[in-house]
């Protein structure tokens, strides 16, 4: 039955909790104990209440047997109801004797409701705790960590959607399980819009969005280009490269699946300079012949010289791969050099300065190759035409992931959306800004930069003369709210020391901060540097004891009240509103 329909019959729910028939000649108390979600089965859900009797014994008891009644059954919040329609107009309604069967059913349903519908707070009070804990650590501290920055709530809505519920295993158009017809519209648009945000013709690039993470990205382009044991090679870790572009440590341990399965040899920078050594790099790479060169890298601060690194690899005959996801942002909103016009693969997270969701995308070429290009790995002059898709896209699935996950992506399609907006385009550029700001704040206050400044989003302070660790001025910064990260220095006569930190401005950009605030942030810096250089003195560098020594430091709690107060003034993308 049809509640609203035209039989002039309507039910609805009053402040008093009590279902009214149009006539207001029956009413329907509802028992309150059902509407609590720890009693979904209340023992007496409904109590029936005639308001207007006709007679002492219903009213209608003199009435002719055979006078003829409509009978409609419908339901009230899942309890069967029967309503009596006699020809004289008068409406009566008598509850339905349940079933035992459907009674354990509706329990069943109940149960289901109950679980499946709790908010986060009732569901894992623990967890949630713990979630409001990590919330106001973000809000109330400074982050400098090159990597991280913040989503805005959309895309945090997409990550936390229904697209999770949805197996999607294999490319759009082409799925292992059925249903997929809406996540294949998400995924397109995504990589319509990935395309766009870096301004690239669909006619001579394809994407994959459907990596992980970048490292993931880089293995699929190994995978699928290469066969095992084959070389790769990229920039060293200690002179700022990725570990997913091949690494060793110094006793000879594989650090990466790119060093266990495929052979890599790195090149280096100049200790002198921290810039790239090209000459070096050219002669190693026509000794090595690597079949994939590899420019990108987790901590540069300047420019990469494509067009360089295109005529090495021209020259040894490999195929050119860009990882630039510590750079992407700068890229899509044109405050760079562009690695898509002289690389064959690029590779990028998406969660650094595009401000998207964690994971991983891949763009290669396609079509035809132009002329005087090297051979791309071994497929002779006859091969005209690039062939990296099928073999990337293979390379991801099946032969490394299982399913995409389509939250993400559908994150990653709202952000791609923002990337290429000339607001976005304003943010990369103040971006640069602050880290230009910082940067020049540091070296008036005497500080030593790796290269002596940047031409991007971070900064290389090298620690080494303040006689300080990485690793313990991490900590101190750490302790005051301040997050960044260590890293190691090559020292002049080549040698790796852990003596630097690394610093990024995109993640207090995203919360407002202009080159002003990045001179705050550099008094702020400085002051931990003093508190550790106090710490390390009175009880020494071994991390035990200097440890030992930030408990109850009355220093480090008032600078952690300082940049409390000067964060806190600022918003945090997603959190408000």
């Amino acid at each position: 039955m049809d509640l609203n329909s035209s039989s002039n019959l309507s039910l609805g729910f009053s402040s008093s909790s009590s279902v009214q028939i149009a006539d207001d000649s029956i009413a329907f108390q509802i028992d309150s104990s059902f509407r609590e979600s720890t009693n979904p089965m209340p023992t007496a859900p409904l109590q029936l209440l005639e308001e207007n009797h006709r007679g002492e014994n219903g009213g209608g008891g003199g009435e002719s047997a055979d006078e003829e009644e409509k009978v409609e059954e419908f339901r009230i919040l899942g309890h069967s109801m029967c309503l009596k329609r006699r020809r004289d107009g008068e409406v009566t309604c008598s509850a339905v004797r349940r079933d035992p069967m459907e009674a354990e059913l509706e329990a069943r349903r109940s149960a289901v409701r109950a679980w499946g519908n709790q908010r986060l707070c009732v569901a894992d009070p623990d967890v949630f705790d713990i979630m409001e804990k990590e919330k106001r650590r973000q809000f109330k501290g400074i982050e400098l960590i090159a990597s991280e920055n913040f989503v805005c709530r959309a895309v945090m809505e997409a990550l936390g959607s229904h697209l999770t519920n949805k197996y999607s295993e294999g490319m759009p158009g082409a799925r292992y399980y059925c249903g997929n017809q809406y996540i294949d519209e998400i995924e397109w648009l995504c990589c319509k819009r990935a395309l766009k945000a870096f301004d690239l013709d669909p006619e001579n690039w394809g994407v994959n969005v459907q990596p992980y993470s970048c490292t993931s990205a880089n293995f699929a382009v190994y995978t699928g280009l290469l066969l095992p044991g084959d070389r790769i090679m990229g920039l060293d870790t200690p002179s700022g490269g990725n570990t997913s572009h091949g690494y060793y440590t110094p006793n000879g341990r594989k650090v990466s699946g790119a060093s266990i399965f495929f052979e890599s040899l790195p090149y280096k920078v100049n200790p002198q300079t921290g810039y790239i050594d090209f000459d070096k790099l050219e002669e190693r790479a026509l000794d090595f012949r690597p079949k994939i060169l590899i420019c990108g890298g987790s901590s540069y601060p300047r420019e990469w010289d494509y067009a360089r690194f295109r005529q090495i690899a021209d020259k040894c005959g490999a195929v050119l791969l860009c990882d630039m996801a510590q750079i992407s942002g700068l890229v899509a909103a044109k405050e760079c050099v562009n690695p898509f016009d002289y690389c064959d693969i690029v590779t990028s997270t998406t969660h650094k300065s595009l401000r998207g969701p964690r994971g991983g995308i891949i763009f290669y070429r396609k079509g035809t190759k132009p002329r005087k290009r090297g051979m791309i790995l071994s497929q002779g002059d006859d091969n005209d035409h690039y062939d990296f898709e099928e073999k990337i896209n293979f390379a991801v699935f099946p032969s490394l992931q299982g399913g995409p996950h389509n939250n993400h992506i559908a994150a990653l399609a709202i952000a791609l959306k923002q990337v290429a907006t000339p607001e976005y385009k304003a943010y990369m550029l103040q971006v640069k800004k602050n880290a230009q700001a910082l940067a020049s704040a540091l070296l008036r206050r005497k500080c030593r930069l790796v290269t002596g400044g940047t031409d991007n989003h971070l900064l290389l302070w090298d620690l080494r003369t303040l006689g300080l660790t990485g690793k313990n001025y991490e900590k101190v910064c750490e302790m005051c709210h301040i997050t960044l990260n260590k890293i190691a220095i090559f020292g002049d006569n080549g040698t790796i020391t852990p003596g630097g930190v690394r610093i990024g401005t995109p993640a207090m950009t995203s919360r407002g901060c202009l080159e002003a605030d990045f001179e705050t942030i550099a008094d702020f810096l400085l002051r931990a540097a003093q508190i550790a250089s106090v710490v390390q003195r009175e009880h020494g560098k071994m991390q035990k004891a200097f440890l030992k020594g930030l408990e109850s430091n009355k220093d480090i709690v008032e600078l952690r009240t300082r940049v409390e107060i000067f964060a806190t003034q600022f918003v945090m993308p997603g959190f408000d509103g």
